[in-house]
């Protein structure tokens, strides 16, 4: 069982011929509306590559979409609290060549309570289990230390990154995932001792060049596979996402690395970012 503490976003797509420059205004060539938000789209990765998820997070009210859209996907809405606030969103523009800049408001995503943390720990089974979370929720902290205390495994997918919050928190980890931008603030912020030190994994994702895993002094590098991207939006949820849930199923980081490499590949390869990802028997038969 992996407990997402999760950010839920809508997802405002604009495809864009380029990147506008400042003070340029640009028209669209497409506008779509997804599901997303990176906690999300890695509790839609988890469970398409047949982990057991229980994503836990917060919407505006009267926000049925939302709902139906994530049980689509395959990941029971229950774990959702509906909040006097808006559903995050994000705005998304999508180049040529499928590269993306991205805008979002936390909305909802910033009103998860107290109470509904201690609740879904105390119900998630402890030691054994897993909970992931993201820096688009509140109450990272919070989390951390209480899953500790009741024997969780903890993954900490630290983006957007600010070093004053990621740095308090990776005491409590035994996963860090980052992409490579993040990794190098991760290390100028004084971050990188603990995982030199072997007492946490770092799994650095870094795109067109695959991704590295380090742990206890090893390190396992993944390449990418050689495809055609078209959109890259959610490509790191989607590798995190199907890493956790193969790694967590049977332990074997080389498998999980090469699983969510195919995963990612295959997403990037489509349009939008949660209803992206391909399913356990899609990654299969790719490999």
């Amino acid at each position: 069982m992996i407990i997402n503490f999760a950010s839920l976003n809508i997802d405002h797509v604009y495809r864009v011929s380029h990147t506008p420059a400042p003070g340029e205004t640009l028209a669209v060539k497409s506008y779509k509306r997804f599901l997303g938000g990176k906690g999300a789209n890695q509790s839609i990765a988890i469970a398409k590559s047949g982990g057991e998820v229980r994503h836990v997070g917060a919407v505006g009210k009267n926000e049925q979409w939302a709902f139906d859209e994530l049980r689509r996907a395959g990941v029971a809405p229950d774990h959702l609290a509906e909040v006097d606030a808006p559903t995050g969103h994000a705005v998304i523009m999508v180049n040529d060549d499928g590269e993306n800049r991205i805008l979002t408001h936390g909305g909802a995503n910033l009103h998860l309570s107290h109470e509904q943390v201690i609740r879904e720990l105390n119900e998630g089974g402890g030691a054994g289990n897993w909970v992931l979370l993201q820096n688009e929720t509140n109450l990272a902290f919070d989390i951390v230390r209480e899953a500790k205390e009741r024997g969780f495994k903890i993954a900490y997918s630290a983006a957007p990154f600010v070093a004053s919050d990621a740095l308090p928190i990776l005491e409590f980890v035994d996963l860090v995932a980052v992409n490579q931008i993040e990794a190098r603030a991760l290390a100028q912020a004084g971050g990188r001792d603990a995982v030199e030190q072997g007492q946490l994994a770092m799994l650095v994702t870094k795109g067109r060049d695959g991704a590295i895993y380090h742990s206890s002094g090893r390190v396992h590098a993944q390449p990418a596979f050689d495809v055609r991207p078209v959109d890259t939006t959610g490509a790191g949820d989607t590798f995190l996402g199907a890493f956790l849930a193969r790694f967590t199923m049977a332990g074997d980081v080389k498998a999980a690395l090469r699983y969510a490499a195919a995963a990612s590949a295959i997403q990037i390869t489509r349009h939008g970012a949660a209803e992206s990802i391909p399913d356990e028997q899609e990654v299969l038969a790719f490999l």
